[in-house]
């Protein structure tokens, strides 16, 4: 996927809004030229640190497969150039490695073919859906261990404005949504580093541009959809990471930094500070700034 393929800092959205929108299925998952890096790390981290990449509840066995199922259909239909199907597994065409069921639980199986993470939430009663099953190897900034088990309100307790204007919308999308739909939506964050595995807490400080003044847009694509056999929602997320400086190699750079620090600047403080931007707004404002007037 070339740099700067999702920008949802160009005007078309707020942030800290839901901001979902039904997709076309064919857009499910898209694999691009770093799938099999990406697959590479994810599969060290499921092997050296299963515990902090990996939970799954007893009882979710079935959903799991049935996620495995329907990941490895829709790769092999949509695009049979790099995945194909041989016996019992998948072959990646890109490397040639086959991915096989059994052995281990189904979703870290489904894990292995997508660069996107994959979470399973169940209806859980008067609680809502509960965080029961979950392939979380590039978390932006917490803990599978700390959130395993939370409920939709618990994973969205700190993100400002969530319990005011977003929680009761949120649990409408969670009921109503009907299977075959699948919704998306995009944000974005600042990091000083292009590292996909993030599990620290978002209140860490972060060391912001260092003496090669490098600073990146983290985007999540994120997409919902109902498992029509168990009912549960599956949530995929994808990160896609973009250097400061693809947007002086880009025709509509300047109008994209400059729309990102416009963005930046709108934030109240605690939206700064769940950005981790309460420390250093003006910094990053100034330099996207000073990149917007140089790609003009």
């Amino acid at each position: 996927m070339p740099q700067l393929a999702r920008t949802p800092y160009d005007g078309s959205k707020q942030p800290f809004s839901i901001g979902l929108a039904p997709i076309d299925e064919g857009r499910w998952f898209e694999p691009d030229e770093h799938l099999i890096g990406e697959l590479d790390e994810k599969n060290a981290l499921l092997r050296d640190r299963t515990d902090l990449v990996f939970r799954a509840e007893p009882g979710t066995e079935d959903a799991q497969a049935e996620v495995l199922d329907r990941v490895s259909t829709f790769l092999v239909d949509r695009y049979p150039e790099r995945f194909r199907r041989d016996g019992d597994g998948i072959v990646i065409a890109d490397d040639g490695r086959r991915i096989v069921g059994g052995g281990e639980p189904p979703l870290m199986t489904a894990a292995r073919l997508v660069q996107d993470d994959l979470v399973v939430m169940r209806p859980a009663g008067p609680e809502g859906y509960r965080l029961v099953a979950a392939a979380l190897c590039f978390p932006s900034s917490w803990s599978l261990a700390e959130r395993f088990g939370a409920s939709l309100d618990a994973l969205h307790h700190n993100v400002p404005g969530y319990g005011e204007r977003l929680a009761v919308r949120m649990k409408r999308i969670f009921d109503g949504l009907k299977a075959g739909v699948i919704v998306e939506r995009l944000n974005w964050s600042i990091y000083p580093d292009d590292e996909l595995h993030h599990p620290e807490s978002k209140e860490r400080p972060r060391d912001w541009f260092g003496r090669d003044r490098n600073a990146f847009v983290r985007v999540e694509r994120q997409t919902l959809r109902r498992l029509p056999v168990s009912g549960d929602m599956l949530f995929t997320i994808r990160i896609l990471v973009d250097p400061f400086a693809a947007f002086e190699r880009n025709p509509d750079g300047a109008r994209l930094a400059a729309s990102l620090r416009d963005q930046i600047l709108s934030l109240d403080p605690d939206q700064l500070r769940y950005k981790n931007l309460h420390e250093h707004r003006d910094l990053v404002a100034g330099e996207l700034a000073r990149i917007a007037e140089l790609a003009r």
